[in-house]
């Protein structure tokens, strides 16, 4: 075991905060069972208390000392894809601290796939809340550096696992009524949750009440940049009316004109959009640093494999 899991350990058993390299992004990290270092986190990245955090775990094998009702489908889910990133909503165990569940009656579980984070849990022997390692409703971070950046010398300690694999949070699926509800889409998409289910999994349809879950609000992900998705027809009316306030950046992931793209800052992204979730976030962070007045995003396919993406933009792209 590494000198550096050893370390993120001991500040966790401290009651410190580790940020944590999952292949989703980084979490902010702290003891699940620790109320102070629960606040912590909250005070960091000035989150709402009502919203809840995911606790992740060792393995599959401990969920029940964290659910206490897991149905055969959320069992199945657990089977085919941990460690990975798919958070489960859950009927908690009453020893759950309320602060971790936003006071619901329900918490969110995972087995993180990241090397790293699998050996502090296995070595740390409990649960571990780590929302992602950024201010409340910002742009996640998906490199150590992203941290520092963020939060400086406020986090205790960062352990560097080099860049996320996957680049956006994880799949939640709610398991707290009749049918599983796909609360927030991720690398794991609907129609390889419905093949492991053997149904189609249902979306919230916004007639019932949902639970709370991480991510979930309307704005959220969000640059400091003004930013506007913009459908590829339309992107040169854009460009020409962002003009108006200032320099222009542009995402895009299909091959653009020379005179277009003269007009702004580029940045080209992945057609695929594995690639594209990859780089998302550090590509909103690049248009930020380049302080231009309005960041203009070329808008993705509407098919399934581009439905975390898209979910991704939505939210980065309203008024927080």
């Amino acid at each position: 075991m590494s000198e550096a899991v050893h370390q993120a350990v001991a500040v966790l058993r401290a009651g410190g905060l580790v940020a944590l390299p999952t292949e989703t992004v980084y979490g902010l990290a702290a003891d699940a069972a620790n109320p102070q270092a629960v606040a912590r986190v909250f005070a960091l990245k000035g989150r709402p208390a009502t919203h809840p955090l995911i606790v992740h775990i060792a393995a599959t094998a401990v969920l029940e000392q964290w659910a206490a009702d897991v149905p055969a489908g959320a069992q199945r889910l657990a089977e085919a894809f941990w460690p990975g990133p798919l958070t489960l909503i859950l009927k908690r165990q009453p020893q759950v601290l309320d602060a971790v569940t936003g006071g619901q009656d329900s918490v969110g579980l995972r087995v993180p796939a990241h090397p790293l984070a699998l050996a502090v849990l296995a070595e740390f022997d409990g649960g571990i809340a780590a929302p992602s390692a950024n201010r409340y409703g910002r742009v996640s971070p998906t490199t150590a550096d992203h941290v520092r950046e963020e939060f400086g010398d406020a986090v205790d300690f960062i352990l560097d696992g080099g860049p996320c694999r996957l680049g956006i949070e994880s799949t939640i699926v709610s398991f707290l009524g009749e049918d599983p509800v796909l609360l927030r889409p991720g690398a794991i998409t609907p129609g390889a949750l419905a093949e492991v289910l053997g149904r189609p999994i249902r979306m919230p349809d916004g007639t019932r009440a949902v639970v709370r879950a991480p991510g979930s609000d309307a704005a959220h992900y969000a640059p400091r940049t003004p930013a506007q998705c913009v459908e590829s027809q339309q992107l040169a009316v854009a460009v020409a009316a962002g003009q108006i306030d200032g320099p222009v950046a542009l995402l895009h992931y299909s091959a653009l004109s020379d005179r277009l793209l003269e007009q702004v800052v580029a940045r080209s992204m992945p057609a695929q959009a594995d690639g594209y979730a990859r780089q998302l976030y550090a590509a909103l962070r690049w248009a930020d640093a380049l302080g231009v007045a309005r960041l203009l995003i070329e808008l993705p396919p509407a098919d399934e494999a581009w439905l975390a993406v898209r979910d991704r933009l939505s939210r980065a792209t309203q008024s927080v």
